[in-house]
């Protein structure tokens, strides 16, 4: 069993699990009802159908269903069954969430949720702690990465209520009719609760008995709907904040909260370049791809990658709502290396390393193959354009040249296709770097020279600026559906500061993503 903390995520089997949202019946409390919401990559769901909870209980798909409500001694019970491995290829992320009636969640006495298995093993544990004036709460959430699941305790309140939970996810709330038209539009509703019986008595395929300590009682009687709340959380001065602003917000308190100064004030930093692109509240999944040949050797001994990692670390917690980095590593082959986020990033090279020794080869292809796999389920030769609704930006670092030119170019042209954006960046001495000394060119000394001193002459002249040439070309290459691609280099990451470096990485970006639109790779 992993207790979690707000923000931290844990794997968790592809089965039927229950999410079992409970609190203390010792002393006066709202009543709540709990739901779940099955995202699409967007972060929205796809029509009202997607919204399971009291009065809609059970998924078209058969992969969600909610169980109702089940007074235990000394607590009250409300949960959620998922079959994972029966979740529509369509679905991103299933959220947990509730709504309280007749007060706030913070009146609601040791709140928690459980993530449970069929024969009652209990996989994660979360305490939702800090609640207040909140009358709506999404208390975690299930999501892939890499082929497999993951719990996230989210722990995010919302003052105005389910109409505000759903309204933010995408689910269509109607006011009643308004005599008047210029008469404000009224609060969300939802329909009167109807008594549900469960189906069967044979349950669906994949979910089996409920855990022992969840038996099924007596049937509790539904409460009335949620009373009308103000439509919307509000900033000062009464601008509507979005969910998106809202999870960063949350995510700086929770830095704040950890004492992580050195992670809060990039994501800070970070903040001001995307508030210059237009990209405050961008969102967007987001890989790191690192070389680890042997001549990246002294970078990672010295800790420059370490902190490289860090500070593209930061970028993701605002882009990704994952708040985790996807990692893939090159050198002889590619490789898949997991994740990085808020509770691995420390000391995570040096583990890294590890696991994956230094290899002798720089293949670009090889992770190119495995990155596109990933978020598009093909890595083969594509010549029409496909469309998702968020974007994958992809960090690429390396030192040297590839050995594999054909197939990266092949790989560089198909994913123009795709809703993907390539940010790569060199590192090593060249006069192009962004970092380079600015030398003022010495007038050749009087009489003639010898072919030694004029071959060195041009060396010195053009010092390490073949060492990404293909990079270069890349950036520049012709036939492709958009401009997939930007590149820099620098001859030392440190002697960058976050803001230039956060600049350099969003510049070409910002570009991309209004040609992506245009061009229909992105949508929604």
């Amino acid at each position: 069993m992993t207790s979690m903390r707000k923000g931290s995520n844990c794997p968790v089997p592809t089965t039927a699990l229950h999410a079992v949202v409970s609190w203390r019946t010792d002393a006066p409390a709202p009543d709540v009802d709990v739901s779940a919401l099955l995202l699409d990559s967007s972060g929205k769901v796809r029509s009202d159908a997607d919204f399971v909870f009291y009065n809609q209980p059970l998924h078209a798909s058969g992969a969600v269903r909610h169980e109702g409500k089940r007074p235990q001694p000394g607590e009250m019970m409300d949960a959620v069954l998922l079959d994972l491995a029966a979740v529509e290829p369509a679905v991103d992320r299933i959220v947990v969430g509730a709504s309280a009636d007749g007060g706030t969640f913070g009146q609601v006495p040791g709140l928690r949720l459980r993530v449970m298995t069929q024969d009652g093993a209990s996989v994660a544990e979360f305490d939702i702690e800090g609640a207040s004036s909140e009358t709506a709460f999404l208390f975690g959430e299930f999501y892939r990465r890499a082929g497999e699941w993951k719990f996230r305790a989210v722990g995010q309140g919302y003052a105005s209520g389910l109409e505000g939970l759903a309204t933010d996810f995408g689910i269509s709330v109607e006011g009643d009719a308004q005599p008047a038209p210029a008469a404000a539009p009224q609060p969300y509703r939802p329909p009167a609760p109807q008594p549900y019986h469960p189906p069967a008595p044979q349950p669906p395929v994949g979910f089996g008995p409920p855990p022992p300590q969840y038996q099924q009682q007596p049937r509790y009687q539904q409460p009335a709907p949620p009373s009308p709340v103000p439509a919307g959380s509000s900033a000062p001065g009464g601008a509507a904040i979005s969910l998106k602003k809202q999870k960063l917000i949350n995510l700086e308190k929770q830095l704040a909260d950890r004492g992580d100064r050195n992670l809060l004030d990039l994501t800070k930093r970070a903040a001001v370049s995307l508030e210059k692109r237009g990209l405050s509240e961008h969102t967007a999944r987001v890989a790191l791809c690192l070389d680890i040949s042997g001549s990246m050797g002294g970078l990672y001994r010295s800790g420059k990658v370490q902190s490289l990692v860090e500070r593209v670390l930061a970028l993701g917690l605002r882009f990704d709502d994952n708040a985790e980095v996807d990692v893939f590593l090159f050198g002889a082959r590619g490789h898949e290396a997991g994740s990085v986020g808020m509770d691995s990033y420390q000391g995570w090279t040096d583990r890294m390393l590890q696991q994956w020794r230094l290899e002798g080869g720089t293949d670009y292809a090889a992770a190119m193959e495995l990155i596109r796999q990933q978020y598009f389920g093909s890595a083969d030769l594509r010549h029409k354009p496909i469309s998702d609704r968020q974007p994958v930006y992809v960090m690429f670092v390396t030192d040297g040249h590839t050995t594999s030119e054909a197939a990266t170019k092949a790989h560089v042209l198909s994913s123009s296709y795709e809703p993907l954006f390539w940010q790569f960046m060199g590192i090593g001495r060249s006069s192009k770097s962004v970092d380079a000394p600015q030398v003022a060119q010495a007038a050749p000394p009087p009489g003639k020279q010898s072919r030694f001193a004029r071959r060195f002459s041009a060396m010195a002249a053009n010092w390490g600026d073949g060492t990404f040439r293909f990079l270069e070309e890349l950036d520049d290459l012709p036939h492709r559906y958009i401009d997939n691609a930007d590149f820099f280099c620098v001859q030392d990451p440190a002697n960058l500061t976050d803001e230039q470096l956060y600049d350099l990485m969003t510049a070409g970006y910002a570009d991309w993503l209004q040609h992506a639109r245009a061009k229909g790779l992105l949508i929604g």
